[in-house]
């Protein structure tokens, strides 16, 4: 893989997020602000809103690792498909409860006796639900209701919900607004500038033992930004590919002409087929009834499937591309190769 050829210690620009490559933005540095502050408040909603791939999940497992196990026990529910029993359910599960075959008075009981062990202990409850797009107000509204368990002085469970942008539509609807008097913090976390972008590439090369290769010129970052739009995700999806055509080129330095390359590649793979009956990308919108528009951004929950099936074939491409170099570095691959161009 390209990590041994450019003597790094692992990969630089995987796509799972990882509190270790986390860069500190102005926006994620404000971003954990608010986080922060809401934790040290210990009740009450935090809402950090960003668009997809912009750094939330890892503004999360972030503010776990420096989470202080002897005082805070906390739940982190991904899946928000569901509707507000189901979700009461995974908030029971998330705290390591018994849930299944309960109905949802039991699922109650058994949730605010924990909160209440919890609190003897000395410690806090944080629930963390990400993809809060994806809630429906009941189940927005049941989670509110999760916060009226208190002590004399005290809530016993306090909620952080990130999510795309969408999820301030919901939160600014009339039905809501006994959760926008709860919501202590909010913040929406935008994408990074040019220079964030080309300081976050360094960052998370020198975090793998980057020396200064490869190199990237001006126009390299130039043509990096000006395709990812600074978003975190999006600058990781292409910095990968290009690593990976610096592997299989041998390149050392990169500029302009070769991040656009990278682009160009990366587009004709995602282009709609033109085949007869096969309808065009701009024809796509048109075919779609309303509510399959309204589902369209529940979708972009396929992205990250569709990148980690990508990973796996480029590693098998990069695979069996290494196995030939070695074939046809040895004096019977050469023979072999030479006799193949002498019959073409």
């Amino acid at each position: 893989m390209y990590e041994s050829y450019y003597g790094l210690s692992a990969k630089p620009f995987q796509l799972r997020p990882d509190p270790h490559f986390f860069f500190g933005s102005k926006g994620h540095k404000r971003a954990m602000a608010y986080l922060e502050y809401g934790l040290s408040q210990g009740e009450g909603f935090i809402v950090i809103t960003g668009e997809v791939g912009a750094g939330k999940t890892t503004l999360v497992r972030n503010l776990f690792n420096k989470l202080p196990s002897d005082q805070i026990v906390a739940a982190h529910i991904v899946n928000t498909h569901l509707d507000p029993d189901d979700t009461l359910r995974m908030v029971v599960s998330g705290f390591g409860l018994p849930y299944e075959g309960a109905s949802k008075t039991d699922l109650l009981t058994r949730l605010e006796q924990f909160l209440r062990a919890v609190d003897r202990q000395g410690k806090r409850a944080l629930l963390v639900i990400d993809e809060a797009q994806n809630l429906k107000p009941q189940t927005v509204e049941e989670l509110r209701m999760l916060s009226n368990f208190q002590t004399d002085d005290k809530s016993l469970l306090q909620t952080f919900l990130l999510g795309q942008p969408e999820f301030r539509a919901t939160l600014h609807s009339p039905t809501m607004q006994q959760l926008r008097q709860r919501v202590i913090a909010s913040y929406h976390l935008g994408p990074m500038d040019a220079q964030e972008t080309r300081a976050y590439i360094e960052h998370r090369l020198h975090t793998v033992g980057w020396n200064g290769d490869p190199a990237f010129d001006d126009g390299a970052h130039a043509a990096i930004f000006a395709h990812t739009g600074g978003i975190p995700r999006k600058t990781n999806t292409l910095l990968d590919r290009v690593l990976l055509m610096g592997y299989l080129e041998e390149l050392h330095e990169f500029n302009e002409e070769h991040i656009k390359t990278v682009i160009s590649d990366i587009s004709e793979e995602f282009q709609l087929p033109t085949a007869v009956g096969t309808p065009a990308a701009g024809a796509l919108g048109n075919s779609l009834g309303d509510d399959e528009l309204g589902q369209l951004p529940e979708r972009r929950d396929s992205a990250e499937m569709l990148d980690e099936r990508m990973m796996r074939l480029e590693k098998s491409i990069v695979s069996v591309l290494s196995i030939l170099k070695k074939i046809v570095a040895t004096p019977q691959g050469a023979q072999a190769a030479q006799h193949v161009d002498t019959q073409e």
